[in-house]
């Protein structure tokens, strides 16, 4: 591996460290969001080099070039806990993005409102209902892990937020009607905070 690092020019070099970087910190990278392109891209042309040294690390580099998008996970376990509510945020992305996939062309952003969030969030009849600070704060840290972008300011209920296809690397699953089941089983436990 060190053999093909130092093939590298120096600026290719700092680009492979930003990218390495960049994964570490974001786990995602998603082709149509602005800044994430050039790293996409440069990801996809040394993939081979990316893929030993996460290897030599313990995580697993996942490229898909149909979604644009690429995530870095750990072989053996999760890294990033979350709370109830953002984890049922999180599912509610998910159902959305194919959702609306399904009235969009392939070459579209999928895009939602905040105001289409909360309405998922009420037709789940939860008894805490979803504040407005919750909300802001699990899109800041989806936004920060490259699933969604925002386009507007996140405390309106217009704001219109992308839902990157990296969503489809976090929750990879191909049967909504059981990402709706775990939605209500996890919305039905009232008590636990994750």
């Amino acid at each position: 591996m060190l053999e093909n690092l130092e093939k590298l020019t120096t600026t290719q070099q700092n680009m492979f460290k930003d990218v390495c970087n960049k994964l570490i910190t974001y786990n995602f990278l998603a082709r149509d969001k602005k800044d994430n392109k050039e790293a996409y891209y440069f990801l996809m042309s040394y993939k081979d080099i990316f893929d030993e040294f996460f290897n030599i690390l313990g995580l697993e580099l996942t490229l898909n070039t149909d979604l644009g998008s690429v995530m870095l996970g750990h072989t053996t376990q999760n890294t990033l806990k979350l709370k109830r509510d953002e984890s049922i945020i999180l599912l509610i992305l998910r159902l959305l993005y194919h959702e609306k996939g399904k009235e969009t062309t392939l070459n579209e952003n999928i895009i939602c409102q905040v105001s289409d969030i909360h309405e998922k969030y009420d037709m789940l009849e939860i008894k805490r209902k979803l504040n407005k600070t919750d909300l802001v704060a699990s899109l800041r840290l989806f936004r920060r892990y490259n699933l969604i972008e925002a386009t507007g300011d996140l405390t309106t209920s217009s704001c219109r937020v992308v839902i990157m296809p990296t969503i489809l690397l976090a929750i990879p699953s191909e049967d909504v009607t059981s990402l709706y089941q775990t939605i209500i089983r996890i919305a039905g436990s009232e008590g636990s905070e994750e």
